[in-house]
């Protein structure tokens, strides 16, 4: 990751936590751009530029998921598939559903770790902005090691009210898909030779 890009993602974690220790009346900032890692382990960083029509469309996608937690994650998928539009165009190539690592050269392509950067900084984005009322953004977790059977591989992760812990991972499909979101703990049992 870009020394831009890691400055830009303590920056947000820092407003973002700082906004539950801050006192009444205080609304931490809102990022006016969006970070689009790729080239396998953050190497480049892009970056979307959120304009009024992008914020509103975020706005108008989360609406729907104000009902529930099922709701919201239904209105996270939606959105992330939004940005994952937005990111093809901020890249200037279209990622591939699982890049393989000889695609680690191809412009545009996307690892896991790519991939669930992305995909929280999404989400803290939708945080900072008070869109996400049923969820709360955790640190991205791994499960694998080889020795099981399994190449590892990162997701980011969501709680819900009661304390369930959801994977969100997106990098089983094209940039634009539907991303995969599932309890953690079945996520972390899964991926053995290969499988979603």
């Amino acid at each position: 990751m870009s020394l831009r890009g890691a400055r830009f993602s303590v920056l947000l974690m820092a407003l973002v936590a700082g906004g539950c220790v801050s006192g009444a009346g205080e609304k931490a900032a809102v990022p006016t751009k969006l970070s689009v890692c790729h080239g396998y382990g953050c190497r480049d960083v892009a970056k979307i530029h959120v304009t009024d029509g992008i914020s509103k469309k975020f706005s108008a996608i989360m609406a729907y998921g104000g009902k529930s937690p099922q709701a919201e994650r239904a209105a996270m998928s939606k959105a992330i598939q939004y940005y994952e539009e937005l990111s093809v165009g901020a890249v200037g190539a279209r990622d591939s559903a699982k890049s393989s690592f000889i695609a680690s050269s191809e412009k545009g392509q996307m690892d896991c770790i790519d991939e669930s950067t992305n995909t929280r900084h999404l989400l803290l984005y939708l945080h900072s902005r008070g869109l996400l009322k049923h969820h709360s953004v955790e640190a991205n977790v791994s499960r694998g090691l080889l020795l099981d059977g399994r190449y590892p591989h990162w997701t980011a992760v969501i709680r819900d009210p009661s304390g369930k812990r959801w994977a969100v991972d997106s990098w089983y499909e094209p940039a634009g898909g539907a991303p995969d979101i599932v309890a953690l703990d079945y996520w972390r049992t899964r991926g053995v030779m290969g499988e979603r």
